[in-house]
């Protein structure tokens, strides 16, 4: 193995991390195979039926009638190659709790207020020079049953497609200095600390909008010993 294998393997987690206990149940017990892809699989749609409305990347204006409450929020970035190239035209959708730090989801019961102005999902497309951007609330932290007294750290899930839905990457972003990352199974999967800061947003003043949000910066690459840690990724 060369050391930039090596590295890229340090950089993601593991299938099988016993202290998150869900990977005891669906992490593979054999070898993979690898099997070959149909063409029909390599070139089916990415972006559905419904084209990309101009609020699906603002989740705190997707309802009528109010607006989501919480502390409003700018993430943006960059969605890059390894070489830092820039990925345009990438389709990249995130979801995440409310304030509260509760799900709007019919498994999520935990005793924290659903907003009905809401729902927790938006999507956009990278621009010619790999960019994209939401307006959100900031998540809370929420209890998940792991383990004793287990709270997850705020988080945005992230889905970057690329040319089909056999490229699909998914990871995590997080908020700068949180309590909870030592105690986070999820987080501490992830074998090279290095990598680990690479889930961590940063605060951004130049994103920042005056009397309106803060705003977080949050760079993705996708492949390379610089990669971005992904959930099971093989």
């Amino acid at each position: 193995m060369s050391a930039e294998d090596e590295s890229v393997l340090k950089s993601q987690p593991p299938l099988l991390y016993p202290p998150y206990q869900s990977t005891r149940l669906r992490a593979p017990l054999e070898p993979m195979l690898r099997l070959p892809a149909a063409y029909s699989e390599l070139t089916q749609p990415v972006y559905g039926h419904l084209p990309i409305g101009p609020s699906d990347n603002d989740l705190t204006r997707q309802v009528q009638g109010g607006e989501a409450q919480g502390e409003r929020i700018i993430v943006a970035g960059r969605l890059l190659d390894e070489d830092g190239r820039p990925l345009p035209n990438t389709l990249i959708e995130v979801w995440q709790a409310n304030a509260a730090g509760r799900y709007r989801h019919v498994v999520d019961d935990h005793p924290a207020p659903l907003d009905p102005y809401f729902l927790g999902a938006g999507r956009v497309e990278t621009d010619s020079e790999g960019w994209y951007r939401f307006t959100t609330i900031k998540p809370g932290a929420y209890p998940w049953r792991n383990h004793e007294n287990a709270w997850r750290p705020a988080h945005i899930h992230f889905s970057i497609f690329g040319s089909s839905f056999l490229t699909r990457l998914v990871t995590q972003m997080y908020f700068p200095n949180d309590p909870l990352f030592p105690y986070d199974p999820m987080y501490q999967s992830v074998p090279d600390e290095r990598a680990r800061v690479r889930l961590v947003s940063k605060f951004d003043l130049n994103l920042t909008e005056p009397e309106w949000a803060l705003g977080y910066r949050f760079d993705i690459v996708v492949r390379g010993p610089e990669s971005t840690p992904f959930e099971e990724r093989t």
